[in-house]
């Protein structure tokens, strides 16, 4: 219990898990009445003096013992009644009996939960344009850094570093699009009454919704969503696309952070402390915590796509369910994505070693480029025997790829000796990659952005 309490304290932000506070959840529910019995104001079915006094009692309910409340959720076992009897128990008796007037539970928590995820989403957008940021200047900074691209582990060909970033960054940009574009679809009201139907809002229903939507600027739906849960699991999944990606950028720095690599390492901290027995060793800490949130965050997914299968008009089995999954995911993903800024803001990063370790296979790491030299006069397939034969025989004898090749006579035959070792230390096989990450963060970088609207 302490280790989870630890976990969730240190690497989850202040700032989201104030979001989803007992404290802010009152207060949304508050705000939903409020809301509520403005909307019916005009139409007569709350009275004036009644919406002025609860919308002013609202915005000032935050002294409420919320030890009371859970013993009473506890006695009564209902989520919101507690609430209710508390919020009521402030005002004139004329204006508690207009609370909550034709709406159902489910209304309100399911409004103050949209409530809290239009704050998360603001903030989590704001993370990610700090991360986009930082991702933009560093991928121009190493954007002709040539470093080996790696596949299925192993050096593939060479690329630049600046590349690998700005491939990261656009997976981030995507994710900022994602929330904006999820937003009408995700930030909505829910006023339904008892069964949905809006039944005892009598014939201004859809006009008291409306209104009530636009009190709390949030989208008026085209029916009730008691049932139909896809806008909180799409939340959830959205919200897991970018903890994976913050997963994703950790496990980079700790493949690039290995002993036999060394190209980058986590910023050191004063009083940080690699290991408990081995006094050597400068762990990447923080990006394993990262990748353990990522971890920790795949089975939300799962819940919240188990939690749209719901029967009828109603169905409270989930809603619980529903809660946890929606703020722990929240205070994942921002705890995330908090490290991932702090590790790339202050990255290590040994350019000398990226180049150092384009050496250490001989010449292997260009292979490609040799082969497509040698299509041209042997054709491709022969040329790809060739060189996966010459390749072999320089792991095995330790000697350059070149000379393996040459000791091969299809290839001594037709192989011109000044291009092949032109091929062999060219400098300029990175400069796609280097007009790639130029366009691509041209494209992303904020700076940019900002500059053309202005």
């Amino acid at each position: 219990m302490l280790n989870s309490r630890i976990f969730r304290d240190q690497y989850g932000t202040a700032a989201m898990r104030q979001i989803f506070s007992d404290e802010v959840l009152v207060q949304k529910w508050a705000q939903c009445e409020a809301a509520l019995a403005r909307a019916q104001s005009p139409i007569g079915l709350v009275p004036n003096a009644a919406a002025e006094e609860i919308s002013k009692h609202a915005e000032t309910f935050v002294d409420v013992s919320f030890e009371d409340l859970r013993a009473s959720l506890h006695e009564t076992g209902h989520p919101l009644m507690p609430f209710l009897v508390a919020f009521q128990g402030g005002l004139s008796p004329e204006s508690a009996r207009h609370v909550h007037w034709g709406a159902t539970t489910q209304d309100i928590m399911d409004t103050a939960v949209v409530l809290q995820m239009r704050d998360a989403m603001v903030l989590i957008s704001s993370q990610l344009d700090q991360l986009l940021a930082v991702l933009c200047d560093m991928a121009l900074t190493f954007a002709n850094s040539p470093i080996a691209g790696r596949t299925h582990g192993q050096h593939a060909v060479p690329i630049t570093f600046g590349l690998k970033i700005a491939n990261l960054a656009a997976e981030v940009s995507r994710h900022i699009e994602r929330i904006t574009a999820a937003e009408d679809r995700i930030l909505v009201g829910q006023l339904g009454g008892a069964a949905g139907s809006l039944s005892a809002m009598g014939d201004k229903a859809l006009e008291i919704r409306r209104a009530y939507c636009e009190e709390l600027d949030l989208v008026d739906p085209e029916a009730t969503w008691h049932s139909a849960r896809d806008r909180l699991a799409e939340y959830v999944f959205l919200f897991s696309l970018v903890t994976m990606t913050a997963g994703r950028a950790a496990l980079e720095v700790i493949e690039l952070q290995r002993t036999e690599i060394a190209e980058v390492s986590e910023p050191n901290t004063p009083g940080s402390i690699g290991s408990s027995t081995m006094p050597q060793k400068v762990n990447p800490m923080i990006s394993e915590v990262v990748v353990g949130l990522a971890r920790l965050q795949k089975p939300q997914v799962v819940r919240m796509l188990d939690g749209m299968v719901q029967a009828h008009e109603r169905d409270m089995s989930t809603w619980y369910s529903e809660w946890a999954c929606i703020a722990e995911t929240s205070i994942v993903t921002s705890g995330a994505l908090e490290q991932v800024l702090d590790i790339y803001r202050g990255l290590n990063v040994d350019t000398q070693q990226m180049v150092s370790n384009l050496g250490i296979s001989a010449g292997k790491i260009h292979a490609e480029a040799v082969m497509m030299e040698l299509a041209l006069h042997i054709g491709r397939p022969a040329a790809h025997e060739a060189v996966i034969a010459a390749s072999r025989a320089s792991t095995r004898t330790g000697e350059p790829l070149l000379h393996e090749l040459m000791s091969l006579s299809e290839v001594a035959k037709v192989a011109n000796l000044d291009r092949l070792m032109k091929i062999l230390g060219d400098d300029t096989s990175t400069t796609p990659s280097k007009e790639m990450t130029i366009a691509t963060i041209a494209r992303l970088n904020p700076a940019n952005r900002d500059s053309k609207k202005g």
